[in-house]
């Protein structure tokens, strides 16, 4: 039996209201660093939270009305994990400030911060918006960092882009685990936690614009990220080769093919998975049966009919149609 990928889950419902919010700020201690919280929802505070444990890296996402948090000299004297955390608001806004800068917090950006100095932060629903704030948390040892400590300190308090380049493979990376860790196994976190620190470090490291100082393995890691990204993205383009790819990263094809040498896949093979799951779940799905199976084909970058029969044949054991017929009869 897999055993699956463990989760931590708290939820304040089960307390009386009046011990809600003490709850939660004991939480909060024991899970990042200890920190002065308050809330204008005290009086009752409905608020869950989500832990996932990958070893060197420890994920957390958190439910809650509002929140305003400061970490204090004092505080930090009695308790010191040596941590940095990058928080990732998925709703409202807010702000957070350290060593003299105060940086923005909404769903466009990581904001990030050292507990090892003395921090601040809020953050409050958009007046629109219904319903409880999210944000998903990541924490790391200081020394698990592979950039220079001097360096990292001009993005305390920074915005880093959640929506774009590395920070958006991140984010995406980040939340496919949270919200899905069943689909994981209990032996797949050391791997996760591993990938999850290569991109924050390549992430960190382009904002400051200090690449070239990350070990080369990290470097790797995370433009083997950005190539698997970019061609997810171009699987409609029947011109989208290993060499296409190779060119849009500016490397040469022999470089792109050892960069994926020992992942268990190459590059041309990648594409071709891809495509094929694309159409996989394309032809069993009812909506599309109206669309022939030479169009779903083509739409997923098979351009020739008998090319794409063959290949799905040898991946799936049946033929494209056999597969659709199999899918509408439920």
């Amino acid at each position: 039996m897999t055993v699956i990928l463990a989760v931590a889950s708290i939820d304040t419902a089960w307390l009386p209201p009046a011990e809600r919010f003490d709850f939660w700020q004991d939480l909060v201690a024991r899970e990042s660093a200890a920190a002065r919280i308050s809330s204008a929802h005290a009086d009752n505070f409905t608020a869950s939270a989500r832990a996932v444990d990958l070893g060197v890296v420890k994920l957390g996402m958190w439910r809650y009305p509002s929140l305003e948090l400061a970490r204090t000299e004092r505080m930090i004297r009695s308790t010191d994990p040596e941590l940095y955390e990058l928080a990732l608001p998925l709703s409202g806004q807010g702000e957070m400030s350290q060593q003299r800068r105060t940086g923005l917090l909404d769903p466009s950006g990581f904001g990030f911060i050292d507990t090892v100095r003395p921090h601040g932060s809020w953050h409050a629903p958009d007046p629109a918006a219904a319903g409880p704030l999210e944000t998903l948390t990541v924490l790391l040892p200081r020394s698990a960092l592979p950039l220079p400590a001097r360096r990292v300190e001009a993005l305390f308090a920074a915005h880093v882009p959640a929506d774009r380049g590395m920070g958006a493979l991140l984010a995406t990376f980040l939340r496919r685990i949270i919200a899905h860790p069943e689909q994981y196994a209990a032996d797949d976190a050391p791997q996760l936690g591993r990938i999850a620190l290569d991109l924050i470090s390549g992430t960190l490291a382009r904002r400051l614009d200090v690449e070239r100082e990350l070990p080369v393995e990290v470097q790797d890691a995370g433009l083997r990220a950005r190539v698997e990204a970019f061609v997810r993205r171009h699987l409609a383009d029947p011109d989208l080769t290993p060499a296409a790819v190779a060119a849009a990263h500016h490397i040469s094809l022999r470089s792109l093919h050892r960069l994926f040498a020992g992942t268990g896949i190459t590059i041309g093979a990648m594409i071709r998975t891809e495509r094929l799951a694309g159409c996989f779940r394309d032809l069993a799905d009812p909506r599309l049966r109206h669309q022939a199976v030479h169009q779903v084909a083509a739409r997923w970058g098979f351009r020739d009919r008998a090319h794409f029969s063959r290949a799905f044949r040898s991946a799936y054991g049946l033929s494209p149609r056999e597969h659709r017929e199999r899918g509408l009869r439920g």
